[in-house]
């Protein structure tokens, strides 16, 4: 046989291989946003964060006692490199600064679990 008979039986064969392979799995989705970032922007401002920090977004003076927290979304670690950045550990830290590094001169400021969450969402959108 010459190879030009060939020729479509190897292009049958490849569209059938090409079209069984199984599907590349679709990323996983995002994980839910820990709060509501509108609301933790609202609490920022009343909780005066910027006394103490730079933040991104609340008018006022901005305070340079803390680190910036221009860029916070970015950073792998927080609290002078100690604790990993993830949304939990944010929120966390929020609420209760020395129990996740007990050297942090941030005072516990009695925020909530759920407004430390959304203050933690709000800071999460500063990349």
């Amino acid at each position: 046989m010459s190879g030009k008979k060939f020729g479509p039986v190897i292009a049958v064969i490849l569209l059938f291989t090409a079209c069984s392979r199984p599907e590349t799995p679709a990323p996983p989705p995002a994980p839910p946003p820990i709060g509501d970032a509108a609301r933790g922007k609202q609490l920022a401002t009343q909780q005066g964060c910027n006394v103490c920090h730079i933040v991104p977004g609340i008018e006022g003076a901005q305070g340079s006692l803390g680190p910036t927290l221009a860029g916070v979304a970015s950073r792998p670690k927080i609290s002078n490199g100690v604790v990993t950045n993830t949304p939990e550990n944010l929120a966390k830290l929020i609420e209760n600064p020395q129990a996740m590094n007990p050297e942090s001169t941030m005072p516990a400021l009695g925020i909530s679990t759920a407004d430390s969450r959304d203050i933690a969402a709000f800071l999460l959108t500063l990349k």
